[in-house]
């Protein structure tokens, strides 16, 4: 008697990193990550990258172009732990340190076809002034020592995250950055 061996599926992301909005910033980057569950294995194409500094356009919307390819297919025996694509921002700070400018997360699309996701991007905050300034002083900002953590649930522990708020109205992320699946 033969055990039969488990049904397996495949998932191919194809797509790029197009763009940003981040009014207040210039020269920036973007790394990306995905993040899967215990069943999912990467098949092929690179599951991490880094993209080239880009600097804001010169239209009215002074976008932040990447244009960043994502290729990658994975397997998997049950949908459960989806892939999600993590992406962090970088870029210099007054005093010309590589500081996170933003984190986000989405999920991969569930249906086949064209799709665009626009990620909202936050960046941790210190939880005292003291750690405000002196994380100011030093120019080191905080920022996640595994950028993975901000598609988990486990070990963020709530932390305090930037958003500009304008009267009553719900938070606005900080910024955004817009991918498009091909």
């Amino acid at each position: 008697m033969t055990t039969a061996s488990p049904s397996v599926f495949l998932l191919m992301v194809n797509g790029q990193v197009e763009s940003a909005q981040f009014p207040e910033y210039d020269d920036l980057y973007c790394k990306y990550c995905f993040v899967y569950g215990q069943d999912w294995a990467p098949t092929a194409g690179l599951e991490e990258g880094i993209s080239q500094i880009t600097s804001k356009s010169q239209d009215v919307r002074q976008a932040l172009v990447w244009n960043f390819p994502i290729d990658v297919t994975f397997k998997s025996t049950n949908p459960y732990g989806w892939p999600q694509i993590v992406l962090s921002v970088y870029g210099p700070d007054v005093f010309g340190n590589d500081v996170v400018r933003g984190y986000g997360a989405v999920h991969v699309p569930f249906s086949p076809g064209r799709h665009k996701r626009t990620i909202p991007m936050f960046v941790p905050e210190s939880t005292s002034k003291l750690q405000k300034f002196t994380s100011w002083f030093m120019g080191r900002r905080p920022e996640y020592t595994d950028p993975k953590v901000v598609a988990q649930g486990e070990g963020r522990e709530a932390p305090r995250a930037v958003f500009s708020v304008h009267g009553l109205t719900p938070p606005r992320p900080l910024a955004s950055v817009r991918i498009k699946a091909t």
